[in-house]
């Protein structure tokens, strides 16, 4: 089969960092569905991984979590689904990627493709969907209210690096199913509109300070915050604007962090790592496909709407090294994804 792998890790600049190969079709059994390919999505952890795991002499590394594809076959002990299914994922950090013809996933981590999405529109979705989703509910521990009726809560969450993969599903699973206020940052005039346009009530500058923007809205102190980029550097200005026994979540990777300084107002800190279930083999795995089954359900209501925002073409190295690059660049809005070999 056809793959995009690499045998060292190298800069992105290098065109050996992702190379076109072949190699054999992998078998399906236990829990494993055997997905043919049809579009991915990139993620920073693509390119965090290329960078810090090399892998092993003579070997290559196929990277990739997020995924849409068609069912083709099933192990033994599969009982969710069936080959023709079309489903989307993103997949187990710890096995090989989606960047190939083919992948192996465990139907828990699973859930059936929204219809009414294209390829390329639901291949931007699962990663950040399972991430947001854990963060807002299982970590900041968000009111999650009915579907059909949403009214107003005291919750204020300020979410930082709004305009990125996980901010742009996040700001809409909060504006869909939850009461709060939501305040997003955002620099750039068109990261600026597109936050508005996928749900926040208040858009303010990460690059001034952050306390006198969101003291001058009025809107009370805040309650959580969704930290989705440079968490070390706006920890002071979290604990200056949350009330107290608020709660922090942060998805990225600070190199030094002082917690202690979250005591005074007895505050909570969460890391949310949405590989840690399928990594750890958790007896709740089969969580991250019921919450993909429930957006998917969101999106046929069309109250969800796909986070695309780039499609750079067919699934090849050249290609992949192009959505490397802008990640790394980290200027990029929306998903990044690709389609078809």
């Amino acid at each position: 089969m056809k793959a995009i792998g690499y045998s060292k890790s190298l800069p992105i600049t290098d065109s050996a960092a992702l190379i076109d190969i072949e190699l054999p079709q992998p078998v399906a059994s236990g829990r494993d569905l055997l997905v043919k390919i049809k579009a991915i999505a990139v993620n920073p952890v693509d390119t965090k991984v290329r960078l810090r795991a090399a892998p092993k002499d003579g070997e290559y590394k196929v990277l990739g979590w997020d995924a849409v594809g068609e069912v083709v076959a099933v192990g033994e002990a599969v009982t969710l689904f069936k080959p023709g299914d079309a489903v989307y994922y993103a997949g187990d950090l710890t096995r090989p990627g989606s960047n190939a013809e083919y992948q192996l996933v465990d139907e828990r981590i699973v859930g059936h493709k929204p219809k009414r999405l294209s390829d390329s529109e639901a291949a931007a979705l699962p990663l950040t969907t399972i991430t947001a989703w854990e963060l807002l509910f299982e970590h900041l521990q968000i009111k999650q209210l009915s579907d059909t009726a949403v009214a107003p809560s005291d919750e204020v969450i300020l979410v930082v690096g709004a305009a990125g993969g996980v901010g742009s599903i996040l700001l809409q699973l909060a504006r869909t199913l939850t009461g709060a206020t939501i305040i997003a940052t955002a620099s750039r005039e068109s990261s600026q509109a597109w936050v508005k346009k996928l749900g926040a009530h208040h858009v303010v500058d990460h690059t001034q300070p952050l306390a006198p923007q969101v003291e001058a809205l009025g809107v009370g102190q805040v309650t959580h915050v969704a930290s989705l980029n440079d968490s070390a550097a706006y920890l002071d200005s979290y604990i200056e604007l949350l009330k107290p026994f608020g709660r922090i979540a942060l998805i990225d990777d600070p190199e030094e962090l002082d917690a202690t300084k979250i005591k005074p107002k007895s505050l909570s800190l969460h890391f949310e790592f949405m590989f840690a279930r399928s990594m750890h083999n958790a007896n709740d795995m089969h969580e991250q496909g019921r919450l993909l089954d429930r957006v998917a359900d969101l999106i046929e209501q069309e109250r969800i709407a796909t986070t695309v925002g780039k499609h750079l073409g067919p699934i090849n190295a050249a290609n992949l090294r192009a959505a490397h690059a802008e990640l790394e660049a980290g200027r990029s809005i929306g998903k990044i994804v690709l389609e078809g070999f």
